[in-house]
C-alpha cells in the first residue's frame, strides 16, 4: 500500500508517474487503486471517472493492469469492478 496523494477538500491530484512508479519497480502486473469520499457520497464524481480512464490507459502502456477502483467513506464503498466501470 501506497500514499500517492494527500487532497484538498473537494480534489486530490494522481498523477499516472506517481501511481505507476512503485508498480515499474516492484514489475507488478497490476494494481488497485483506491480512495475516500470523507464528507461525500460514495458515486464516482466526473474527476474520478476521467482519473480512472487515464489510469487505466497508462496501465495498458506500461503493461500494468489496473485491476480496480475503490472509493470508500465511513459507511460503505464503490467498487469500479462489480459496477462494471472500466
Amino acid at each position: 500500500m501506497r500514499v500517492i496523494s494527500i487532497g484538498l477538500i473537494d480534489r486530490s491530484p494522481i498523477p499516472p508517474r506517481e501511481v505507476f512508479a512503485d508498480a515499474v519497480a516492484e514489475r507488478a502486473s497490476g494494481l488497485i487503486l483506491a480512495h475516500n469520499h470523507p464528507e461525500g457520497g460514495l458515486q464516482p464524481s466526473a474527476a474520478d471517472l476521467a482519473a480512472t480512464r487515464q489510469l487505466w490507459t497508462a496501465g495498458v502502456v506500461l503493461g500494468i493492469e489496473l485491476l480496480d477502483h475503490i472509493i470508500f467513506n465511513r459507511s460503505g464503498y464503490f467498487d469500479f469492478l462489480e459496477a462494471g466501470i472500466e
